[in-house]
């Protein structure tokens, strides 16, 4: 049995893990480039937003959300093993799980699992929340982005707050995603751009458009602290 699927485990790394990012994040010294886009929308209180950033910044994104001046975020993750560490470790940072389909389940488990977590989206951000999807997971191929976010923000109306966030120094992760992990006392940059559905627009289209961009946001904010890209 993997350690993470260990309930006891589970709760034991999510709690560490948790902490961890609290002191990385109040030891880091931040930068912020283009807020005014995100200030705008998190003035509209009553108004709901999708957060999109890619997989790799997952654990650093937490840090770019002000819990006190904007929407109550809630984060898109999948019902995987690891998708339930990470559920446990965002929800002690102060953002619940919306839980959504995992690879690792079969296909009729997985599509009811993605259409409740697509229903329980829309009602959250109908309600005027804020919901955090990462569009290249939760298996990837990473920076390419599925149609999940695209459809969501369709369907709901809510604008896309696109995030590209950075740390460094960081430890890299040997995953699909090469993910980031803070350490204490870095330098950290927080980029933002802003994306709406266009009407009559195609799916794809936006999909490709809105890769490109949250790339580049996450390119600038790697230039800012001067993280090499994978």
């Amino acid at each position: 049995m993997r350690p993470l699927r260990n309930p006891v485990i589970q709760r034991s790394i999510a709690f560490l893990f948790s902490e961890w990012l609290r002191f990385c994040f109040a030891t880091t010294r931040w930068t912020h480039e283009n807020e005014q886009v995100a200030e705008a929308v998190w003035a509209q209180k009553n108004k709901g937003v999708l957060i999109a950033f890619w997989h790799s910044r997952l654990g650093i994104a937490a840090a770019s959300w002000p819990m006190d001046r904007a929407q109550p975020p809630r984060a898109m993750i999948s019902l995987s093993a690891d998708g339930e560490f990470i559920a446990k470790a965002v929800a002690r940072l102060g953002i619940p799980a919306v839980r959504g389909s995992s690879s690792n389940k079969d296909k009729r488990e997985a599509s009811k699992g993605g259409t409740q977590a697509l229903r329980d989206g829309l009602k959250y951000l109908k309600s005027g929340g804020g919901l955090a999807i990462t569009p290249d997971g939760p298996r990837g191929p990473a920076r390419q982005m599925a149609e999940g976010l695209p459809v969501m923000a369709r369907m709901s109306g809510v604008p896309v707050l696109i995030l590209g966030a950075s740390v460094k120094p960081a430890i890299r992760l040997k995953s699909w995603d090469r993910a980031l992990i803070p350490l204490p006392f870095a330098k950290g940059a927080i980029v933002w751009d802003r994306a709406d559905f266009p009407e009559n627009g195609d799916v794809t289209e936006v999909a490709e458009a809105w890769t490109e961009r949250l790339t580049a946001a996450e390119a600038r904010a790697d230039e800012i602290t001067g993280l090499e890209r994978v």
